[in-house]
């Protein structure tokens, strides 16, 4: 089995809470970064795996290359799996 990256749009799952410089980013209440309000516009400082490109915010993630791939790790000396 192989794996894919895949970027997946997250933008309707990430939840803001106000600090004092401006957002602190969440994902289903996982941290994921922040974002800041400054005069040439808001500044993000995201995870590794999470980047922000206009007003979007996108996740990196993998995902197997074949539809419906599954890990089987089989004894064929036994027959079971």
């Amino acid at each position: 089995m192989t794996l894919d990256n895949k970027r997946l749009d997250i933008t309707d799952r990430v939840v803001g809470k106000m600090s004092d410089q401006g957002f602190n980013l969440y994902v289903e209440n996982e941290s994921i970064g922040s974002m800041t309000f400054t005069e040439q516009g808001n500044q993000y400082s995201l995870k590794n795996g999470y980047e922000q490109e206009g007003s979007r915010i996108f996740q990196q993630v993998q995902v197997p290359s074949e539809k419906d791939a599954k890990y089987v790790d089989c004894d064929y000396e036994n027959g079971w799996c």
